[in-house]
């Protein structure tokens, strides 16, 4: 993995680039059932965090990515290790649920695929961004 460079954002404290985050740490394992049924996976990642890049503050949400394999899944625990990749990056809601999308379609090429992040409140607003292929 690469080390992290920080922003150069005027923040109390050091973020880093989505550069950062790389998708070579998601590991696919065959789907042995291809061809012979279908089947959609949802996958939830309730503890996700990354950093407001204007602000510095920390933004949490639910990840939620629902799936239709075709020849590949996901390995959970690489997984858990992309996602927490982005615990120090300063990005966007809308760009990170688009990243997260793209890096699992580069890696398992799904029949579809959805990718939503439900972020809690900041400042009495809540943000709910989904993202499909």
């Amino acid at each position: 993995m690469m080390m992290s460079e920080p922003s150069k954002n005027k923040l109390p404290y050091n973020t880093h680039k989505q550069n950062n985050v790389s998708k070579d740490i998601l590991e696919a394992i065959p789907y042995e059932y291809e061809g012979r049924r279908n089947i959609d996976i949802t996958i939830q990642q309730p503890e996700f965090t990354s950093v407001c890049p204007m602000t510095g503050l920390p933004d949490f949400g639910n990840i939620i990515i629902k799936y239709r394999p075709a020849k590949k899944i996901v390995e959970l625990k690489s997984l858990k290790f992309y996602l927490l990749q982005y615990r120090n990056i300063g990005i966007f809601y809308e760009h990170v649920v688009n990243r997260i999308l793209d890096d699992l379609v580069a890696v398992l090429d799904p029949r579809r695929m959805e990718v939503t992040g439900d972020f809690t409140a900041r400042g009495g607003i809540s943000t709910r961004v989904t993202a499909v292929y």
